[in-house]
């Protein structure tokens, strides 16, 4: 395949994926999805206002040439797995803050209320004030916990 044709097919891809989901996962949300992702993570999680975890997911790949298993298998894994990481413009999640454009939901955290929800992410993000970054070397318990999440 050329690479015009792949970067048409692209463009046609990402076209067709707009057009079917625009309506229910291309928007901002609403205080009722604000309020559901608040509850799920705080009982998964146990983090309260947390809204979700921008970070990379490893998937694995079962039928990996054996020429490239080396190069797509990482120690804590064990297994070749391709890197999927979720790209999101920045004013639908961390400016729509600043912009106004979030429900106001606040929620309390050891007697402190905060206005907005935060994602949490790791250090190869922007610093933005909706987003909390993990210990580097976690050494006690908690933050052990904070890193795994």
């Amino acid at each position: 395949m050329s690479e015009r044709m792949g970067r048409d097919c692209t463009y046609l891809f990402c076209e067709y994926v707009i057009e079917l989901y625009r309506d229910i996962y291309l928007r901002h949300p609403t205080k009722s999805d604000v309020e559901q992702l608040y509850a799920a993570h705080e009982a998964k999680h146990g983090f309260p206002g947390m809204l979700g975890s921008i970070d990379c997911t490893h998937w694995e790949w079962a039928n990996c040439p054996n020429a490239w298993r080396g190069q797509f298998t990482r120690g804590d894994h064990g297994v070749p797995t391709v890197i999927l990481e979720a790209v999101v413009s920045n004013d639908l999640w961390f400016g729509m803050h600043s912009l106004g454009k979030a429900p106001d939901m606040s929620y309390v955290v050891n007697g402190n209320e905060y206005k907005y929800g935060y994602y949490l992410g790791d250090g190869i993000y922007p610093e933005y004030a909706t987003s909390v970054k993990s210990f580097s070397f976690p050494v006690d318990e908690k933050r052990k916990l904070f890193k795994l999440t």
